[in-house]
């Protein structure tokens, strides 16, 4: 059934289709083992020092208050660090950085994994920018083959 997050995307009719499958998935879920009704393309002003403007994020509530950016990124074919997709990362870090703080904010990502990698893309990201992520921030890795999730969170 989830075999369309694959490829810069083989199977997929486009990466963005297959964007918008993982964020219906990840909606699925919210409201299933969370009880969360979240809206698409949740407007919410953010910015600093009284300097705000609207930004849309993936999923979205105001009660309870809860953000969510949806990544469906792997590995590339080789195995290495999609950088690209990395930076897209880092950038949602900065959206929920600049997000009013009553939020709950959530990356819900895949579960990407590689043979040559012994850590999934999510537990590389942890690793390698952990210094981005705000500390009210938990990831939440999907894994399509079991249904399953996985928390990782700062232990501040």
């Amino acid at each position: 059934i989830f075999f369309f997050f694959f490829h810069q995307r083989i199977g997929a009719i486009s990466n963005a289709h297959a964007g918008r499958e993982f964020e219906a998935l990840a909606r699925v879920y919210f409201h299933e083992q969370e009880g969360l009704r979240l809206q698409q393309n949740f407007p919410v002003p953010i910015g600093h020092a009284g300097h705000t403007k609207i930004h849309r994020f993936d999923l979205g509530s105001e009660d309870p208050a809860v953000l969510v950016e949806c990544k469906s990124h792997n590995w590339t074919v080789t195995g290495n660090m999609p950088s690209a997709k990395v930076t897209v990362w880092n950038e949602a870090m900065y959206y929920f950085h600049l997000a009013p703080t009553h939020y709950r904010k959530i990356p819900f990502v895949l579960d990407a994994r590689h043979s040559r990698q012994n850590q999934s893309l999510a537990e590389f990201y942890f690793r390698v920018c952990g210094h981005l992520i705000p500390p009210n921030v938990t990831i939440i890795e999907y894994n399509h083959h079991t249904n399953n999730v996985r928390h990782i969170t700062m232990n501040l």
